[in-house]
């Protein structure tokens, strides 16, 4: 699995992980409410699961940008220092967002 891959997947396991808190908020801020919108907690128990696989899945991606040594012929680009800055970059606005959509449940409370 490549880096961009994995970022791509743990960014899903963290929107699965904070979907019971913040779906419900998204569809409250489109104007679609009523009671059944504080029902939608299905994926609760679910949620311990997808915060641990968005955690291994994001620390594989450091792993691979920062730990692993860059095996890349030159001309080719990823040998390029540009674009594995802009890696690196991807992956710490991708990880902000990941960190923050894990911790929306702990402080949701707070929107409604």
């Amino acid at each position: 699995m490549n880096s961009r891959q994995t970022m791509i997947a743990s960014v899903m396991a963290g929107i699965g992980a904070s979907a019971c808190c913040t779906a419900p908020l998204v569809l409250l801020a489109l104007g679609i409410g009523g009671a059944w919108v504080t029902t939608l907690t299905q994926l609760e128990p679910l949620r311990p699961y997808f915060s641990a696989a968005a955690l291994v899945l994001l620390f594989l991606a450091w792993r691979k940008l920062y730990r692993a040594p860059v095996a890349c012929e030159p001309g080719i680009p990823c040998a390029q220092p540009a674009v594995q800055k802009r890696q690196r970059m991807i992956f710490w606005v991708v990880a902000i967002a990941l960190l923050t959509l894990l911790a929306f449940p702990s402080f949701a409370p707070l929107f409604y």
